[in-house]
Parts: structure tokens; sequence; C-alpha cells
């Protein structure tokens, strides 16, 4: 079936004309979509129209549980086609950032993170992936016109670049001006190193905020944590962000998920200052979020790491884990639910 959510306002438009409705019903339908007013809810649109769109799918994700922390909520939803993701909202002095997934599971198999654990099952379409923003916003007490989100970050479950073309088409309909106007500067997208998307993202999708989950400096540390740099060097992938940079003139971030034994050492602080030089970014350092499945033990250096860097002149932050009281922090997204449903 198609999503409704998955056309922008000129190729709904074009939709209503073949359904040989009035183009002004592309609007009245588009502002019912953002704003999570369901069809048999609506009451602007004539009843033989709405009959026509019940072979659409008018909202592709539900909410299905929700998970209350102390500055964050879980949010599991539910797809049209029964699989579940995962989401979180956290709530900051500036304002609410929504995390959002772009795929079911994912096939990266980066060591530390709970989402590739059942590997790659299918990419969220363009509007699963707004879909998400549509339910938070409402819940949140949003709709079109009173956005109740102020941030995005592409850093949910699967990695937005292998979901390339739903992931761009996503940002387009997300920054339109018809539609949520979110502006370029409050969307983050995060990726494992993709370095050809790299390229194409500083063309296609400028002026966002780069993110790279880069987790070490050294190449054969990052190959036995991150499968994706047997494809993609550090060489490679440093020259990918270092266009993108220049490119774009705005600052890219690196993420550094700290692993005690394994990355965490100054000789490993020295080497990401190295190979960040001439790179205008921010470093973001991150405690490793507990995963039952992984092993893994968070550092006990991320201060002395930090204070490295920072006399290096880096800037450098540790991000505070909102939401891991939740299963909900940077690497605990996942698809637990549905297997527990499944085994019970």
């Amino acid at each position: 079936m198609n999503i409704l959510l998955d056309y922008n306002l000129n190729e709904l438009e074009k939709k209503i004309v073949e359904m040989n409705e009035s183009k002004f019903r592309a609007k009245q339908i588009y502002n019912s979509l953002l704003s999570g007013i369901e069809l048999d809810e609506n009451t602007t649109l004539p009843k033989h129209l709405k009959e026509s769109l019940l072979n659409y799918v008018w909202s592709p994700i539900k909410i299905y549980k929700t998970y209350e922390g102390d500055s964050a909520t879980k949010f599991l939803y539910k797809l049209y086609d029964d699989n579940i993701i995962e989401g979180i909202v956290m709530y900051n002095r500036y304002g609410n950032t929504l995390c959002v997934s772009t795929q079911v599971g994912c096939r990266m198999g980066c060591k530390f993170c709970a989402s590739t654990l059942d590997g790659l099952v299918r990419n969220l379409s363009c509007g699963e992936i707004l879909g998400q923003v549509v339910a938070v916003n409402k819940f949140l007490g949003g709709d079109i016109k009173n956005r109740k989100i102020t941030n995005i970050v592409l850093m949910g479950s699967g990695e937005p670049l292998d979901n390339y073309d739903n992931v761009i088409k996503f940002l387009e309909i997300l920054t339109d001006e018809n539609g949520f106007n979110f502006s370029r500067r409050n969307i983050s997208l995060s990726t494992c190193g993709i370095a050809d998307k790299i390229y194409k993202l500083a063309e296609d999708f400028s002026g966002i905020i780069l993110t790279i989950s880069l987790h070490s400096a050294f190449q054969n540390k990052r190959q036995e944590i991150m499968p994706i740099a047997n494809k993609y060097d550090i060489d490679t992938l440093m020259k990918s962000v270092k266009h993108y940079e220049q490119k774009t003139g705005r600052r890219v971030v690196f993420e550094y998920t700290l692993i005690n034994d394994v990355n965490d050492t100054i000789v490993d602080a020295k080497k990401l200052y190295e190979i960040t030089y001439g790179i205008r970014c921010h470093i973001n350092l991150i405690p490793l979020n507990y995963v039952k499945e992984r092993g893994l033990k968070n550092s006990t250096n991320i201060e002395k790491f930090k204070e490295y860097l920072c006399k290096m002149g880096r800037s450098v932050t540790i991000r505070k884990s909102l939401g891991s009281e939740i299963e909900g922090a940077c690497g605990q997204l996942r698809r637990k639910q549905l297997k527990e449903e499944n085994d019970e």
C-alpha cells in the first residue's frame, strides 16, 4: 500500500488531481497528516474523498508503548506491517530533541550497539521516518502550526546513509516551509562513516550538522569496533569529512564512545587530536551505555581523556546520557520488545 506521508506536497497535489479532486484538497490532507489528525477524525474532507483515501496508509506508525525517564520519554512505535522500532525524546532547557530511527534494525555491526543485534530487517520509508516526528509532536500536544519538537537527531536505530534516498526525502519534507519548517541548523545526522555518501550529502542536502561515529582514531582498533572501517579506512573517511566541512562551512561533530581498555588511553586521545587537526569540529565523548549482550565496560578515564584534548585546544564535551534508565540512551535502541513478545 502507498503511504501518504511518503509524498511531498507537490506529489500529493498531483495525486489528488489524478483522483479528479480539487488541488486545494492536497493542502488540507497534508496539514492533517503532519498534525497527526486521523482520517476518521478529519472534518474538512468530503466523505467520498475520505473513502478513496482508505486505499492508502494514512498513519504508517502508531505509538505502541511509552517509558518515562527523568528527562526523556522512550517510544515503541508499531509500523503498519507490525514491525516495531524505538525512539526517544529528550527534554532540555533549550527545547525537545527527538531521536528518530531510519531502519528496522541495522547491518553495520558496531560492537557496542544494541540496534544491530538482530541485523537489518528493512529500511524505513520517508513517511515512516516522518511519522515518528508526527506521532511525538502530537503526543507533546503540538500540530503543524504549533510544533513542540525543536531539534531532530537521526541517531536512532539504523544507519541513515544506508537508507540514503528515503532519508534525503524526509529531510526535504521536514524543512519544507509548507510543513514543519525545521531549520537545517536544528537537524543532526549521525553516520558510522559511509564516505561516498558523505560526499553526496554535501551536494544534496548541506547545512545540517554532520556527526561522525568515530570511536577510535586507530584503523586497527576501529576495524575491531566498527566493521564499516574495513570498507572505508580512516584516511578515506577523514577526507570525506573534511570535504563536508569545507563545502558547507559547518562544524563537524565527532562522537567517541569510551570503552574500558579498548580506546580510552592518552595515546588514543593524542591520535584523535592528530586526525582531527585542520577540521573545524567538536568532540563529543560518550560514556558507554550498558548492553548486556556486549560485555563491554565503561571507561574510567573519561575525565583524563577530555582534559588532554582540551589542553590541545579541542572543543570537547562529555555527553549526558539522557534516557539510560529506560534503555533509551546512545547505543541502546533496539527491537527487544518484539523479540520478547514473540518468545511469549
